[in-house]
């Protein structure tokens, strides 16, 4: 990364896109990511108009229902803008990323099909004006089982690679996890699953990548 550094941005994609495989990845991973939010408002359009179930959660119904909205966009967009900085000095963390993301958009569609769920009790609405523009710009409360909000940040801190990035990314990634349960923005079982979701699809995406220089290790970074 030291050696990235020196360099400028437009230097480290010139070189990159430059490499056969590393711009396959690169143009591929774009059309895939393009495809998959293109077709979001129509899935979630549907998946709202289902009946679902209401799960009788042990821990939500313990926990009051506050609105957090606020702080928990600042921690997503917070940390969305984190991997940005990186990814622009480091392809390969853009190429993890989306193709992770795309893998991981895939499951949730799959097992939110598979499990139709109502709202948890208590919900307060979660709106953001950004990432709205996926959903249709509309309120979505039945994308549930896994939640998505704590796959982003999970995901985000799997593909940091300084030591600094990752406890950051880690005490996010904590905060927004608890911060949707006091929301009741989803079931308990929906935060717990994420993580060991979206860690499997990295593992399977990483080795089908094959990239030359693999993160490294968290004890290894600056």
């Amino acid at each position: 990364m030291q050696q990235n550094n020196k360099r400028t941005i437009k230097e480290i994609w010139v070189e990159a896109l430059q490499e056969p495989k590393t711009r396959s990845k690169i143009l591929l991973a774009s059309v895939v990511t393009i495809f998959i939010l293109s077709g979001m408002p129509f899935f979630f359009g549907y998946i709202e108009k289902r009946n679902g179930v209401v799960l009788n959660d042990w821990l939500l119904a313990r926990i009051p229902s506050y609105n957090v909205s606020i702080i928990i966009f600042a921690l997503i967009w917070g940390m969305g803008g984190l991997i940005v900085s990186r990814a622009l000095y480091n392809p390969n963390i853009y190429i993890r990323y989306a193709w992770t993301l795309f893998f991981v958009n895939l499951t949730r569609m799959a097992t939110i099909l598979l499990f139709a769920l109502n709202p948890p009790h208590g919900m307060v609405y979660l709106i953001d004006p950004i990432s709205g523009i996926f959903y249709g710009n509309k309120v979505i409360t039945k994308d549930l089982f896994y939640s998505g909000h704590t796959s982003t940040m999970v995901l985000v801190f799997l593909c940091l690679e300084k030591r600094r990035d990752k406890i950051i990314s880690f005490i996010a990634t904590i905060s927004v996890m608890v911060l949707l349960l006091i929301q009741h923005i989803h079931y308990t079982i929906d935060v717990l699953a994420a993580p060991v979701f979206v860690y499997i699809i990295f593992l399977i995406t990483n080795r089908f990548l094959k990239l030359q220089n693999p993160p490294k290790s968290v004890g290894n970074n600056a």
